[in-house]
Formats: C-alpha cells, sequence, structure tokens
C-alpha cells in the first residue's frame, strides 16, 4: 500500500526487553533509599543515649564517724596513707583538752581511703564543743547527726561542716538543743539565806488557845510578806505547832487553823495562795521546853519553809 512502511520484528522484540531493565533501574535506587531512611533515627537514638555507668555520679567519700563523749574523741574511718592518719590525729590533740582522749578507729587502705584530712577538720572542731554524747556518721548516703550540743549556733556550725564534708548527701539532723533555764533573779538567788535571817530575827507567835497572831507578831507577818514578794517563783509550807496543854486530838486541828490563818493574811497582804501549803504538826516539834511558860509561848508559832 502507498505510504505504508512495515517495521522489522527485531525493533518490538529489542523495545520489550528494554522496558524491565528500565523498571529495575528506578525501583531499586527507591526502595534502597527507604530502608535507610528508616534505619537512620534508630542509629541516631541509640547513640545519644548515655551509658548507666557515665550517668552515675557517686561520692568518693568513705563511711566515717566522728563523736564524742565526755571522756574520749571519737574517729571511725579508712584513709589513704599514714599521713593522712597522722594529719587527723594532730587535729584530735587541738581538741581534746585534758579530760578526753582519742580513741582512734582510723584503719589505712590505699585503694579506698579518705585523701584529705581537712574534710574531716571542721567536723572535729565544731563537734568538740559541748559534754555529754555525739556523733556525726556518714554510710555512704546520709549523714547522721546525733546527740546533744549546748546551743543552736554549735547545731548550725556542725550541720554546715556535715555538708561540706559530703556534698550533695542527705543530712538527718537529729541533734537536740538542751532548754534554756530561766534565769534565776537575785532576790531569788538569795531567798533562803534571807529566810534564815528572817527566822532568826522575827517569830510569828499565837495567843494561848486560839489561832489569833499576839500583837507583837504581827509586824513579822508582815515582814514574811515582803519576802515572799520579793521571789515570786518559790513556794513555801507554813507550819503550825501548839505547846501541850491541850489534848493531842485538839492540838492537831488547832495547829493546822495557825497555818491557815497566817495563809490568810499573807494573801491578804499579796503573796498569791498557790504559793503557800498550810500544814499542822500539833504538839510534835516543840523549839523550847513545856515546862516553863516562856516555853510554852515559844511552842505556840507558825514556821516558814521553802519547798
Amino acid at each position: 500500500m502507498p505510504g505504508f512502511v512495515r517495521r522489522p520484528v527485531v525493533v518490538w522484540l529489542l523495545a520489550a526487553l528494554a522496558v524491565p531493565v528500565l523498571l529495575t533501574a528506578v525501583l531499586i535506587p527507591s526502595i534502597a533509599d527507604t530502608e535507610d531512611d528508616q534505619s537512620a533515627p534508630a542509629a541516631q537514638t541509640s547513640s545519644s543515649t548515655p551509658s548507666p555507668t557515665e550517668a552515675r555520679t557517686e561520692s568518693s567519700m568513705p563511711p566515717f564517724e566522728v563523736g564524742r563523749t565526755d571522756n574520749s574523741i571519737r574517729v571511725r574511718t579508712v584513709v589513704k596513707d599514714q599521713a593522712v592518719k597522722d594529719a587527723i590525729a594532730a587535729d584530735v590533740d587541738q581538741v581534746l583538752g585534758p579530760d578526753r582522749e582519742f580513741d582512734n578507729r582510723i584503719t589505712v587502705d590505699a585503694a579506698t581511703g579518705l585523701a584529705d584530712a581537712a574534710v574531716l577538720s571542721s567536723l572535729l572542731h565544731a563537734l568538740a564543743i559541748g559534754t555529754g554524747d555525739a556523733s556525726v556518721r556518714y554510710d555512704g548516703t546520709t549523714v547522721t547527726l546525733t546527740g546533744e550540743v549546748p546551743e543552736q549556733a554549735t547545731k548550725a556550725t556542725v550541720a554546715r561542716a556535715a555538708a561540706k564534708a559530703v556534698p550533695g548527701a542527705v543530712i538527718a539532723d537529729q541533734m537536740q538543743v538542751p532548754a534554756q533555764k530561766p534565769e534565776v533573779s537575785e532576790p531569788c538567788r538569795t531567798f533562803q539565806s534571807r529566810l534564815s535571817e528572817f527566822t532568826r530575827q522575827h517569830t510569828i507567835i499565837f495567843l494561848s488557845g486560839t489561832s489569833i497572831v499576839n500583837n507583837a507578831s504581827k509586824p513579822s507577818v508582815v515582814r514574811a510578806a515582803t519576802l515572799l514578794k520579793s521571789c515570786p517563783t518559790v513556794r513555801v509550807e507554813l507550819a503550825g505547832h501548839t505547846d501541850n496543854l491541850g489534848s493531842a486530838a485538839s492540838s492537831l486541828p488547832l495547829s493546822a487553823q495557825r497555818a491557815a490563818a497566817v495563809k490568810r493574811e499573807l494573801v491578804r497582804l499579796g503573796v498569791p495562795a498557790d504559793r503557800m501549803v498550810a500544814n499542822g504538826y500539833g504538839e510534835s516539834f516543840p523549839v523550847a521546853s513545856n515546862g516553863t511558860a516562856a516555853g510554852r509561848i515559844a511552842n505556840r508559832r507558825v514556821e516558814i519553809r521553802i519547798l
């Protein structure tokens, strides 16, 4: 036919063989890229995770104990060499004093021992203050402070020294500071001696068979009130007594009535009632012979005693 050109069969066969080759060339790189992309993040994650060994931080400080009693200073630890041991002993010598001995429990181990005596020096000096038992103990994790120190300032000093010796350790501060005793005023310090002087110079005597203070003794009750009010913390007993003219059965209640009468008068004069206890002793404790009038008068009395 005009215009029609017959192409050879060989050309068509070559084209059919070329198609699979081209598809393989395109698909293989694409698959390889996909596998690389999937494996890349896993490799990256693995390289950025620190190992447990790298993440762990441990104190190089070996366990130790520094303690004091009234008789000794105690140090228990492991040191690197004899020089460190001697340096700690020298520090202890500075704080021992004449009444304490060094309880030396230091051992030497070059591999695990403490390399610097200075880390315990401040602990030794802080803990040496005061009396009684106290200690600072490190077990590898926690520093435990126990015992008694004289005041809050010393307690804080010991805690700071412990924290400095083992940075980052847990501090368990169980140290106690004793309660401060209130300061005793001069009138209270001298009250006993002034009461003794009052007793020598003044008496509180009663009319026979009554709970009425005789006229000569009324100023003594006023002086007693002044004395008691000078020391507001002291407590006293008002001890009533009789002569032997009455029966034992009547003497005991009469002596109690005399003590109660003096207490009422002292309360009226400004002494708090709860600071006084009134007791009667009958004729059991005479201060003079009941065989004379003067002796019987002396025995009809109330005495003031410190409780």
